[in-house]
């Protein structure tokens, strides 16, 4: 009944992603001070229990069940109901149901645990929890469903392959807005530990390859397309921000190169099945000389996006939906469209309104959450709590002996 072949492969995917929310905990985790390496790392740990609780009951039904060309879906499938170990997954009839629900779910894991890197040190744990459960309600489930579900966006015509629109650009955005609420650190430290950022990295472009080449949910060419696009983006992207960095710092630094490859894995994400390996060289390269720029302009401006969550992750993926737009092109992949560069105006237009709708909206949800949550509970959290570190105040857990 099903394609064993397929099944095996979307299962060694789902595995892929869901080590992507740990490999963020350690790229974020090596990133901050010492007194606060386990409060960012559980936030991304969290996630991965709240929001399977969330997919389960009724996240996933929301997603993709019910609401044809609408923003949200329905009820129909909540917790699971009328599904059993045969039921067929019908956007792809070689697979069962549970392993898309399942491979679904981990990408809504680390969706929302990507925006923790902006307000690091800053927001208390029970604000975070809230903040959690109602971003994936209002703003990643009706995502998911308009872009994936056969919602609004995806009856316009617009195209997301893995995650620009659906995980970077919301994220991104959301990141930027929380900085705004939260305000400037009263304790800025420097990354306590650059391997641990390099072993986050290593295991977020590793799960990469199942977040993008699992997404075309069978094993074809445009599998293996996506698959070498995602490589060809990172490494060009890494070696760019590497001697970018090092005309203007003076040095080679290690974390540039690191920042750069995930510059370049957010970027290709969304184009990652529908434009060509020549493409994802140019998109790799561009990725970094862009969010290289945001990032300065963050600086510049004194936004304390603390792991530059917007630069990277909300600036490439809004660069990733455009270029899409412009490099996309039928001839690699017949479900995909051809963008700006091979005639395609109109694909272009509807890429470039969509991705900033997005943006625009995720950030306006999130700010108006934050002041909704601070009502109830304070968000912020103290200049004395940031500098004894969070580690000790939020969780009575220190990482390292002193």
């Amino acid at each position: 009944m099903f394609d064993t072949g397929n099944t095996g492969f979307m299962l060694v995917s789902t595995s892929l992603v869901m080590l992507m929310t740990p490999g963020l905990a350690f790229f974020y985790g090596g990133l901050v001070g010492r007194k606060s390496v386990l409060a960012i790392m559980m936030q991304s740990f969290v996630s991965l229990g709240v929001t399977t609780v969330l997919w389960y009951a009724f996240g996933y039904s929301l997603c993709f069940s019910g609401g044809e060309g609408a923003i949200i879906g329905n009820f129909d499938m909540a917790f699971l109901r009328g599904v059993d170990l045969n039921t067929v997954f019908a956007g792809s009839s070689s697979i069962p149901l549970l392993v898309f629900f399942a491979y679904q779910m981990m990408f809504a894991q680390i969706t929302p645990a990507l925006i923790t890197g902006a307000f690091t040190n800053r927001i208390n744990f029970k604000a975070y929890l809230v903040f959690l459960v109602l971003w994936l309600i209002f703003v990643y489930f009706p995502l998911v469903h308009m872009v994936w579900g056969g919602g609004m966006l995806a009856k316009w015509g617009v195209l997301d392959f893995a995650g620009g629109i659906v995980v970077h650009a919301t994220a991104g955005f959301a990141a930027l807005a929380s900085v705004f609420f939260v305000g400037k650190r009263k304790v800025t430290d420097a990354p306590h530990s650059i391997p641990l950022v390099a072993l986050g990295t290593g295991l977020l472009w590793f799960g990469w390859y199942g977040f993008n080449a699992g997404s075309e949910l069978k094993v074809d060419a445009v599998t293996v397309l996506a698959f070498v696009n995602t490589d060809i983006a990172a490494s060009f992207a890494a070696v760019t921000w590497l001697f970018v960095s090092w005309f203007f710092e003076g040095k080679p630094k290690f974390l540039g190169l690191l920042t750069g490859s995930i510059a370049g894995l957010a970027t290709i994400t969304p184009g990652a099945g529908f434009v060509t390996t020549k493409a994802a060289v140019f998109i790799g390269i561009f990725a970094s000389l862009v969010c290289y720029l945001a990032v300065h302009l963050k600086n510049k401006l004194g936004w304390d996006d603390a792991l530059d969550v917007w630069g990277v992750h909300g600036v490439g993926g809004v660069l990733g939906v455009i270029m899409l737009g412009v490099f996309g092109t039928t001839a690699v992949n017949a479900a995909g469209a051809n963008g700006l560069w091979h005639g395609g105006a109109e694909f272009f237009g509807k890429q470039v309104a969509a991705v900033f709708c997005t943006a625009l909206y995720a950030f306006v949800f999130s700010y108006a959450a934050l002041h909704l949550i601070n009502v109830f509970t304070p968000v912020k959290t103290t200049g004395k709590e940031e500098e004894a570190g969070m580690d000790e105040v939020q969780h009575g857990e220190t990482a390292y002996l002193h």
